[in-house]
């Protein structure tokens, strides 16, 4: 188990890079940041200069792989990092400098067994993406089918791993503190970082996902999921078919291939509604890097390794509040909150509705082509701390999933409003879901299964109330030791205070013999 100077030790390097980016002045000025995180944050930042404009992006990149992750997470926070800084961390570019062939070509034929030259009948060395997780190759098979091969980083599962256990110990300490950083979960923003990151981790989880998703997409016109070389996929490789097209970013050459731009936007805005909402599994890294549009005008999406998931009660809580949104009925999207649970029920429902109001009516007086998802997420987000909501992990990949999709879609045809494409499609859905057959259909098939759960129901309940002992059941989170637990407490604080200026010390004088070393090589 990793010792908690380590911990220590590690997060004053990395406040070290924030601080030289200006990232560490965000915290420190924030009146709910805990005191004791203020002061670790004044340590770390000690002889740096700070610039006058944080650059956030900058600063998670250069501290490496899991950290670009926890970066594109925290972009879709903006009740946690503040709208600059969460607009600044939707710039991230999840890339890094490619490794060298030779590492790669071992990885791939270690997790084989077998030569490369028998997998593949042409490999291109220079890889055509390189991520912060996995390389892309543009292969040929031995018979003879071209495709895309993505392999991980050599050593990236252990680096995660050590990363990712200082985010747990630091997250389960932050929460500890209470208060605002309490009500935020961090232990439960990390929790699902890492789900998704180990998810990305494991080449054929993201293989079986691109499976699902085709089959969700099957009946959707102008929508391509590439199919999986199943033959030449394991956890650390992945083949896929090739995908030719232009990248959806390339506004120009979309322009030139004569497409429909307006049809495009819209076609990318529905594919995301009818895997959110109907499907209730969709992308969820659906940048610009990740979508490409073939010459017929069909979009193709790639690179599956973050996909979000929504149960069926969530889905129809979601378009609920969306369509309440849009139609000004701010009394039932206060009741969905209180029916999820989401606001604790000791608020009021009519000032909460109240609230909600202030964060619709601005839109509801604007033009189409004015109104913004981006802008009412960040109303939503401004009021959760008046109301002790928690956050909702569950749908943190779907806030971003559609802020993404906004901004590719606004770009594509500026005069397209994710509103005025989305409520029809979600009204249509809530009809057909929720209108009067269908909660007779839902009624039947609920009593009919929970009859039939009867007989398994009775043998769990016997066997949680077993006559001696019995397993407890496992917490959804890991246990994290807190330092101030220890005993005897005096002394071991003062191990740590120590561990913590020395590792600042320690900091400090490996980036001054850098600069030296600069100066006067």
């Amino acid at each position: 188990m990793t010792r908690p100077s380590t911990h220590i030790f590690r997060l004053l390097k990395w406040g070290r890079v924030l601080a030289r980016h200006g990232a560490l002045r965000i915290v420190e000025e924030e009146r709910n940041t805990p005191a004791p995180v203020r002061r670790l944050c004044r340590l770390a930042r000690f002889g740096t200069v700070q610039p006058r404009i944080p650059d956030y992006a900058g600063a998670f990149q250069a501290i490496g792989p899991a950290a670009i992750k926890l970066g594109q997470t925290l972009a879709t926070r903006p009740d946690l990092v503040g709208e600059e800084a969460a607009r600044n961390l939707l710039t991230l570019q999840d890339s890094l400098p490619p490794q060298p062939f030779d590492a790669i070509r071992e990885e791939i034929e270690t997790s084989f067994g077998a030569p490369l030259d028998t997998l593949f009948a042409s490999f291109d060395p220079e890889p055509v993406g390189s991520a912060s997780i996995a390389q892309v190759y543009r292969a040929t098979t031995t018979d003879g089918h071209e495709v895309a091969v993505k392999v991980l980083r050599p050593g990236i599962r252990e680096r995660f791993a050590r990363d990712l256990e200082t985010y747990e110990w630091a997250a389960a300490h932050l929460e500890a503190l209470g208060g605002e950083v309490a009500r935020l979960r961090p232990r439960a923003v990390i929790d699902n970082l890492k789900r998704w990151t180990w998810r990305e981790l494991d080449l054929r989880r993201e293989g079986a996902s691109a499976s699902e998703l085709a089959e969700a997409m099957k009946g959707f016109e102008g929508y391509q999921v590439p199919a999986i070389d199943w033959d030449r996929t394991n956890g650390r490789v992945m083949t896929v078919e090739w995908i030719d097209g232009i990248k959806i970013s390339d506004l120009d050459a979309l322009h030139g291939a004569g497409l429909d731009m307006p049809d495009l936007a819209r076609r990318l805005v529905l594919a995301f509604l009818t895997q959110a909402i109907s499907a209730g599994f969709f992308h969820a890294d659906m940048h610009q890097g990740n979508l490409f549009v073939k010459a017929d005008g069909t979009i193709a999406a790639i690179d599956f390794g973050i996909m979000g998931r929504i149960n069926r009660r969530a889905r129809q809580w979601l378009a609920e509040i969306l369509y309440g949104l849009t139609t000004g009925n701010y009394r039932r999207v206060a009741e969905i909150h209180f029916e999820a649970q989401y606001v604790p029920s000791y608020h009021s429902l009519e000032e909460f509705a109240t609230a909600l109001r202030a964060v619709g009516e601005p839109m509801r007086g604007k033009p189409v082509s004015e109104l913004s998802v981006g802008q009412m997420l960040d109303g939503l987000f401004a009021i959760t701390r008046d109301f002790d909501m928690q956050t909702q992990p569950h749908l943190l990949l779907l806030q971003k999933t559609m802020v993404m999709v906004e901004g590719l879609a606004t770009a594509i045809h500026p005069q397209i409003n994710m509103w005025d494409v989305a409520a029809p499609f979600v009204k249509s859905w809530i009809r057909d879901e929720l209108g009067p057959e269908a909660a007779i259909a839902d009624k039947l098939r609920e009593d009919a299964q929970t009859l039939l759960r009867l007989p398994d129901l009775v043998r769990r309940m016997e066997e949680s109330y077993p006559p001696k002992g019995g397993a407890p059941e496992q917490p959804p989170l890991p246990e994290v030791r807190l330092i101030w637990e220890n005993k005897p407490r005096i002394n071991q604080w003062g191990r740590y205070l120590v561990a913590a200026i020395a590792g600042g010390i320690a900091v400090w004088a490996a980036a001054q013999t850098g600069l030296l070393a600069g100066l006067t090589g």
